[in-house]
């Protein structure tokens, strides 16, 4: 008799972090990936997301869905940034219990630290200081997304089985990335502005604020093959390492650089051979954010990618999409 495949719904499966997920997945012949595009399942709408996991047997869910951007998204937008991650984190949490889906992983994001934090920032550090205030709504959206697992789990984990688990991603790039002129964070923010150049030829690059903020980054595979990992750890062993009430996990590449150095980096892998100029008018942001990973270590996840590699791969694909 053949084995019951497991049905997994990945939330945000065209993104950069759900489709690296689906990757991974696609190879396990024991899954049964689910997806929905935005024409027919809209996360914001609570009965159709509920009426979805009624019509559809889940057995685990891959929350990457959500509203993203970089400071100037997150500064000029802030209401949209809270409600719609807010809202779509609650509705398929509380979705997915009310349907009696016992795992899910939800993706947050390392903006939910506060803004001089402690380096590296451990999970600890949540909650104990005041945010960066350009990102601050989608910061506090994300928390609540974690603090939500916590509860359900806390709640309903001894009586109901539910394992609501959540990662807290380190800046991501990669494949289908959002290379938006205004709305992208600062890796495809950089590809575009420097290929551009090249091709019309500019004579320089304006790079916003000192340059001198370290970010870490990591390639959006070695984050998906985390999803996946941490998803699959056994209950038992994964409690042992992670608290009740500070139970999401950081992944990160563990080393960081400065924005200025990212950028000359950039620069080569594109070929652009102009100046950089720095716009000490526009906000720097957090001054670093490196995370602390051993937690995620102790779990037996280690990141894989090479960033210059990582870097290269992302251009290529770049200029694929940008060249159509």
């Amino acid at each position: 008799m053949e084995k019951k495949k497991k049905h997994i719904f990945i939330a945000g499966h065209n993104g950069m972090v759900g489709s690296a997920i689906a990757r991974i997945l696609s190879k396990d012949t024991s899954v049964e990936i689910i997806t929905r595009p935005r024409s027919l399942l809209d996360l914001t709408n609570q009965q159709m997301v509920l009426d979805f996991f009624k019509d559809n047997k889940i057995d685990e869910i891959y929350i990457a869905a959500a509203l993203a951007g970089g400071i100037y998204a997150n500064d000029n937008y802030p209401a949209d940034f809270i409600y719609q991650n807010l809202i779509i984190q609650a509705n398929i949490i509380n979705a997915a219990f009310i349907s009696n889906i016992k795992k899910i992983l939800f993706l947050g994001s390392s903006c939910i630290y506060p803004k001089f934090s402690k380096q590296p920032i451990s999970e600890e550090m949540l909650l104990t200081g005041p945010l960066e205030l350009t990102n601050e709504p989608y910061a506090i959206a994300k928390i609540a997304g974690i603090k939500l697992c916590e509860s359900f789990n806390r709640q309903y984990g001894d009586s109901h089985g539910v394992d609501y688990r959540s990662i807290m991603p380190t800046n991501l790039y990669g494949p289908r990335d959002n290379y938006h002129p205004e709305n992208s964070h600062v890796i495809p923010s950089l590809i575009r502005r420097f290929h551009e150049a090249k091709v019309n030829k500019y004579s320089s690059v304006e790079i916003w604020g000192t340059g001198k903020p370290r970010r870490e980054f990591l390639y959006v595979d070695d984050m998906a093959d985390a999803c996946v990992h941490i998803m699959n750890i056994d209950k038992k062993k994964y409690y042992k390492v992670v608290p009740e009430r500070c139970s999401h996990i950081n992944i990160g590449s563990g080393k960081d650089i400065a924005i200025i150095d990212l950028a000359n980096i950039i620069k080569e892998v594109v070929g652009y051979k102009g100046e950089i100029k720095l716009n000490h008018s526009k906000p720097d942001g957090t001054p670093r954010k490196l995370l602390d990973n051993s937690r995620a270590y102790e779990l037996g996840w280690r990141s894989k990618y090479d960033f210059l590699s990582g870097l290269e791969k992302t251009y290529i694909e770049f200029v694929k999409v940008f060249n159509k």
